[in-house]
C-alpha cells in the first residue's frame, strides 16, 4: 500500500462550469453572433449545454459546410465579448491553491479554443501548470496520460468519460448541465456539489492509503 502523501499528484481540471461560469461571456458571444450573421440562435437554450465542442452546438444554427467558418468567426469574437462577463466558480481559485500547496500540479484540460482558456485563466488570475485545449470527452485522455494526472473534476459526463479512459480518478462537480445521479451513473468515483469542497476531499484523498 502506497501513501498518497508522500507521492507528487498532477490533478487535471476542466474548464468551462468547473473553473469558471462561462454561461454569461458565452451567452454574450452567441448574441452577438447571431446579430452579425443574421441567423437565429437560441442563447438561453445553448449555455444549458456546455461541454462538448463548439462545432456541437453551431450544427444547430447553421448549415453544415458553415459550421467551421462560423466556428472561426465566434473564436475571433469571442475574446472581445466573453472574456470580462466570464467569473470565476465558487472554489475555484482555492481547488488549485489546494493542488499547489500539497506539492502537486495543476493542469487545466479542456474543449475549449486554447487561446481563449488561457485568456480566461490569465484575466481570472488563476495560473495553472499546463492548459490544454481542443480536447473533449474521451479524447482528454490523451493530454492527462501525457501529464501523468491522475484526477480529473469536471463537471460533464464527458469529463467522467475521460477520466476513465486515462485510467484517472474521476471527481465530478455538479456545477454544470449534469446532475449528480447522471454523474454518478457515467462512472464518477466522487461528485462533489462544487469545488468549495474539494480541499477537503483532496486533504482526505492525500491522507488515505491506497494500493
Amino acid at each position: 500500500m502506497a501513501d498518497m502523501s508522500s507521492r507528487a499528484l498532477t490533478v487535471g481540471f476542466d474548464l468551462d462550469m468547473t473553473l469558471i461560469d462561462s454561461r454569461p461571456g458565452i451567452h454574450a458571444c452567441y448574441t452577438a453572433l447571431a446579430e452579425r450573421t443574421g441567423t437565429y440562435i437560441d442563447a438561453d437554450l445553448a449555455i444549458t449545454r456546455l461541454g462538448p465542442p463548439l462545432a456541437d452546438e453551431l450544427v444547430n444554427w447553421f448549415p453544415a459546410e458553415q459550421v467551421a467558418p462560423m466556428a472561426d468567426l465566434y473564436r475571433e469574437m469571442y475574446p472581445a465579448i466573453a472574456i470580462a462577463a466570464t467569473p470565476a466558480m465558487p472554489g475555484a481559485r482555492e481547488a488549485i491553491a489546494a493542488v499547489r500547496e500539497s506539492g502537486g500540479r495543476a493542469i487545466v484540460v479542456t474543449a475549449k479554443y486554447e487561446p481563449n482558456a488561457k485568456l480566461h485563466l490569465s484575466h481570472l488570475g488563476i495560473e495553472p501548470d499546463a492548459v490544454v485545449g481542443d480536447l473533449w470527452a474521451e479524447r482528454k485522455a490523451e493530454a492527462l496520460r501525457e501529464h501523468s494526472a491522475s484526477v480529473y473534476v469536471g463537471d460533464h459526463v464527458g469529463d467522467v468519460r475521460g477520466a476513465r479512459t486515462a485510467g484517472a480518478l474521476s471527481v465530478a462537480v455538479a456545477t454544470g448541465p449534469c446532475a449528480p445521479a447522471e454523474l454518478h451513473t457515467a462512472g464518477a468515483d466522487v461528485v462533489l456539489d462544487d469545488l468549495s469542497a474539494f480541499p477537503r476531499w483532496l486533504a482526505g484523498y492525500r491522507e488515505a492509503p491506497r494500493a
